[in-house]
């Protein structure tokens, strides 16, 4: 069993506690580590680390030296790759195809990818006459914002803490990253990374722990932590938010999604079944892009639905590292207990289950796991919590429409406004539709397809802010001007 401790000021500390907790597997409900829960102590420690890094060694260095330093990170993440997918998959229990393929390779690319933004994009200068005639020069420069707390999900965890970490080190800031209690693994082991390519003490920090009364509080109120990044469900960011507000501090969140995918009867019918068997059940539907909610034309709704079964119902699930194995469980036992809980508000609204619906029949020594059926609904009125709130589980329902105006009514018809996804060979019908609905990122034709120099972030309940390309740089630097009179 391995044993995991927080990593603050480049060494691996215990809490002073001695407090612990297990992390279980999600595949069998194994013991198969030991987590020592960050305090306040621990806390105050990771972040006066980070403090203390921007006025030392880190905060000195040029932007050259730092760019060197992260394209070392990229690389030693590279060259440890198998490490990084085995410690993924422990934590998700999630198959290795999905590891290999995006989440682990983009983890890595968040590093070099802002690295880049950093050294190559310009600020502003204006010359400006004064009445003297002789002028004056405007100039920006960007300057670290300062140390940032990181609150770091499960569902992709490397991926979506290095999203944070990759462009706040760019920028010379300093991190403390809480990462989910349920996936500590590849979190501490970017540590390890981080100590082999020399980067400096206290740029990288992590602490482990919970939310309220824990890590995840104690970084959020803390006084000299000067901006907040967070990815996760809306009620939590609503209270991080509060926290932050005290000191008026940044922030800057992607938080839950209830996303539609539209499906027009000119679609390319195979690639839009596949995007949809992807964008629904990809990660076994833990992904907050992920699509819950499907709007297909009516001409094809009936093939639609059984197109979509049959790839659903060919699903192989199994431990992550088994051959041919293409589905995992859900992250927890307490995580498939609130997804089966709308797997039954569903039944109570009169759902018709076209698919799944309940807990497969496993191996006895995965019998304790989170395993969770796939599951396709249709004939549920729009008022349904089944519809209207986020389950973040391998489900969708299934609705047929009649109209373009009728389906974007549909689609807005959300407090949520993460993404969506659309599917026609009518290139002016998806320019017009893609414009009116309201998300922060719409796909066309795809799912999932992210160009790290473009905006990312959610629109209503989904998120603030937005992050990728220059954008990241807006959030994890001050911009100051200077005038300088001739």
């Amino acid at each position: 069993m391995r044993q995991i401790d927080n990593f603050i000021n480049g060494e691996f500390i215990a809490s002073g506690s001695g407090r612990r907790f297990e992390k279980r597997s999600p595949v069998d409900n194994q013991v198969i580590a030991s987590i020592a829960e960050a305090g306040q102590a621990e806390v105050d420690q990771a972040v006066a680390a980070a403090k203390n890094a921007l006025s030392g060694e880190w905060g000195q260095i040029s932007t050259n030296e730092r760019v060197d330093l992260l394209y070392g990170v990229a690389d030693e993440i590279t060259r440890r790759f198998d490490d990084f997918v085995s410690a993924e998959m422990a934590d998700t229990g999630q198959p290795r195809h999905v590891m290999t393929h995006a989440f682990i390779p983009r983890g890595a690319a968040n590093f070099k990818v802002f690295a880049d933004i950093i050294k190559n994009v310009p600020t502003e200068s204006f010359h400006m006459d004064t009445p003297d005639g002789k002028g004056a020069l405007n100039y920006g420069i960007r300057v670290p914002k300062g140390v940032i707390g990181v609150i770091a999900p499960w569902n992709a965890p490397f991926l979506l803490m290095t999203w944070k970490v990759g462009p706040a080190l760019a920028c010379g800031n300093t991190v403390v990253v809480k990462p989910s209690e349920e996936t500590p693994l590849t979190a501490t082991l970017l540590g390890e990374v981080m100590n082999k390519v020399g980067m400096p003490k206290g740029v990288y920090n992590v602490v482990n722990g919970f939310g309220p009364d824990s890590a995840g509080e104690f970084v959020t109120r803390h006084n000299d932590v000067d901006a907040i990044t967070f990815t996760g469900e809306t009620r939590t960011g609503s209270t991080i938010m509060k926290a932050a507000s005290d000191g008026i501090r940044d922030v800057s969140f992607e938080m839950g999604g209830k996303n539609a995918g539209i499906v027009f009867a000119d679609c390319d019918f195979d690639k839009a079944v596949d995007g949809i068997f992807r964008s629904a059940f990809l990660n076994t539907g833990q992904v907050c892009l992920g699509t819950e909610r499907v709007y297909v034309e009516r001409p094809i709704f009936e093939k639609f639905v059984a197109a979509l079964k049959d790839k659903v119902e060919s699903v192989n699930l199994g431990r992550p590292t088994d051959e041919g194995v293409n589905y995992g469980p859900l992250i927890s036992q307490e995580h498939r207990g609130k997804v089966l809980s709308y797997y039954q508000k569903a039944k109570d609204d009169g759902a018709t289950i076209v698919t799944g619906g309940g807990i497969p029949d496993m191996p006895a020594e995965l019998a304790e796991g989170a395993w969770i059926q796939p599951t396709i609904w249709t004939d549920l009125p729009e008022s349904s919590a089944i519809i209207q709130e986020e389950i973040f589980g391998p489900c969708c329902h299934i609705r047929p429409f009649d109209s373009e105006a009728e389906v974007i009514d549909l689609a807005n018809a959300s407090d949520y406004g993460l993404s969506t996804t659309i599917w026609t060979e009518n290139l002016t019908r998806a320019h017009r539709v893609a414009a009116r609905v309201e998300v922060g990122i719409t796909w066309v034709n795809s799912w999932f397809l992210r160009d790290l120099r473009t905006a990312f972030g959610g629109a209503k309940q989904s998120g603030i802010g937005r992050e990728g390309g220059v954008h990241s740089l807006e959030f994890y630097t001050e911009m100051r001007n200077v005038c300088i009179k001739m």
